[in-house]
């Protein structure tokens, strides 16, 4: 059987990726898979397996990087409104994978539950912000969750309870293929002190981040007790530009990507980055970014 056949709907040859992802940049996945349901995302996973292609996940592509030479294999995409249901029950909230964070956090404050709204100003969907444990200086959305869904490579589902998940600094381990559905357990509080709350929270958050309209992306995880924006302004980088793309002159750990920039435009930023950083201070940062 072919990959493709019975899905014929759903597939989608030489889609291109720069336009689903923050950066706008890289070629096109070989095929990209939009899937109605879990049942169908298995079917396409466990064909993948069988076929021995290559598969991957992408969410609102706020973390992603593809290459400009394109991307091999299958690219699945979680936009189908199937994924991004929000489920208030109680003090428990259930999520599709698929449902941007801000949706989220939107929904909870406005039921009254506090402790997502400390995650407000972090871009992309649950399920990514729940792999990396996306966070800041309030805490992180892996002290909130109750249970996960997720898929294998092998296209098997499977649920963690809390007690099987581990939650690091900007890393989980939640490792499979994708997670598919999430169930958090908040605290009661008042809707607008909350609100209030969040607010302020966001305004703090947007006012040291490079302009909403510019295609960018934070590129490196901040080293135990820095600030890699700190370390790469300190290398007397902030402003380079190579290509089309430049580190951003307001705050350091963002690249910006012009309309004329290549996703090898930005690779070669990177490394020039982490080189100098590494010259001048010892230090080798890390990626908070995935390269395909």
């Amino acid at each position: 059987m072919a990959l493709t056949t019975g899905l014929e709907t759903i597939f989608t040859a030489d889609a291109p990726l720069a336009e689903r992802t923050w950066f706008g940049v890289g070629g096109p996945a070989a095929q990209l898979a939009q899937p109605a349901s879990a049942d169908q995302m298995a079917e396409v996973v466990t064909r993948c397996r069988d076929d021995a292609t290559p598969v991957r996940l992408l969410g609102s592509g706020s973390n992603v990087l593809a290459r400009d030479a394109g991307v091999p294999g299958v690219v699945i995409l979680l936009d189908d409104p199937e994924f991004a249901r929000v489920r208030v029950e109680g003090a428990r909230v259930r999520v599709g994978a698929g449902a941007s964070l801000a949706t989220v956090i939107n929904e909870t404050v406005r039921a009254g539950l506090a402790g997502l709204d400390t995650l407000v100003g972090i871009p992309g969907t649950v399920g990514a912000a729940l792999h990396h444990n996306a966070g800041g200086r309030g805490g992180d959305i892996g002290q909130w969750v109750a249970e996960a869904t997720v898929m294998t490579r092998a296209g098997e589902t499977l649920t963690r309870e809390r007690s099987e998940m581990v939650f690091g600094y900007r890393e989980s381990s939640l490792d499979e293929l994708a997670i598919v559905e999430a169930v958090f357990e908040l605290e009661q509080a008042d809707p607008s002190e909350l609100t209030k709350r969040m607010q302020k929270q966001w305004i703090v958050s947007k006012a040291s981040q490079p302009m909403s309209h510019q295609r960018r992306g934070q590129i490196f995880r901040n080293p135990r007790g820095m600030s890699a924006g700190m370390l790469i302004d300190q290398a007397g980088l902030k402003g380079a530009t190579i290509g089309g793309a430049s580190v951003s002159d307001k705050h350091a750990n963002f690249f910006v990507a012009a309309e004329s920039a290549t996703s090898d435009d930005l690779l070669k930023l990177i490394d020039l980055v982490r080189n100098r950083v590494h010259e001048r201070m010892g230090i080798e940062l890390e990626l908070a970014i995935e390269i395909w």
